[in-house]
């Protein structure tokens, strides 16, 4: 998944649990998981990376109005400085 970074402070539990669930089918983990720790995620198929990339989107979308709405809540969101 593609994600500005200048959005990270909006992302929420249940955001990532979204994605975690989505993906969740394509987890093997290994057979001494319990002592290794270890799995690996099989391919995605290419209808499944046209859904990440659609829920990657409406993410995005979603992360920018909060961050229009926590900026309405605390006044302007401050413009980034600039290094002289």
């Amino acid at each position: 998944m593609k994600l500005r970074l200048d959005l990270l402070e909006h992302l929420t539990d249940e955001d990532i649990l979204e994605e975690v669930l989505a993906n969740n089918h394509r987890y093997k983990p290994e057979p001494l998981f319990s002592k290794t720790g270890v799995g690996s995620l099989s391919s995605a198929s290419t209808e499944e990376r046209a859904q990440e990339e659609a829920r990657s989107t409406a993410l995005i979308a979603r992360l920018k109005k909060r961050a229009r709405e926590s900026g309405e809540k605390h006044g302007s969101i401050p413009a980034r400085s600039r290094k002289p």
